[in-house]
């Protein structure tokens, strides 16, 4: 019985562990943000860009917090130049879709009109915005018939 269980803890474990996806901190969004923008890049020009756009970062912060990212899983690191080059290990768009969902579940109850009806009313969408949204509608509206 004892065995049991501990090897029953040690599989739920592993099964939370894989399903568990880490959060990236608002620095760690910027760099992946970077990433996704202009694809693999070196630690400099990942730094470079930060200073750019954002605000002054020094290199050894950026290249301590890249490392981070890349134990938690959420860069990958190619060594096999001189330089070290990083990119994302999640697709823009599948990271979005995973944040969004949770961020729905937890604020919204999983209701994506109570969002939009918030957002909409928060923010006034332009002519284009509101155009595109008409058209997701309708395709929506087609697929489901």
């Amino acid at each position: 019985m004892f065995v049991r269980k501990i090897s029953y803890l040690s599989i739920m474990k592993k099964e939370n562990e894989q399903n568990k996806r880490p959060e990236p901190t608002r620095s760690e969004l910027e760099i992946l943000q970077v990433l996704w923008k202009h694809g693999p890049s070196t630690v400099r020009q990942v730094n470079d860009t930060l200073n750019e756009q954002k605000r002054a970062v020094q290199y050894t912060s950026t290249l301590k917090l890249m490392q981070i990212m890349v134990e938690k899983n959420i860069l990958k690191r190619d060594e096999s130049a001189m330089k070290h080059v990083y990119s994302a290990v999640v697709e823009e768009k599948t990271f979005k879709g995973f944040m969004l969902e949770r961020f729905v579940d937890s604020l919204y109850e999983g209701s994506a009109s109570s969002l939009m009806m918030q957002l909409l009313g928060n923010k006034k969408p332009s002519k284009e915005e509101l155009s595109e949204i008409r058209k997701m509608l309708d395709q929506l509206d087609k697929e489901e018939k």
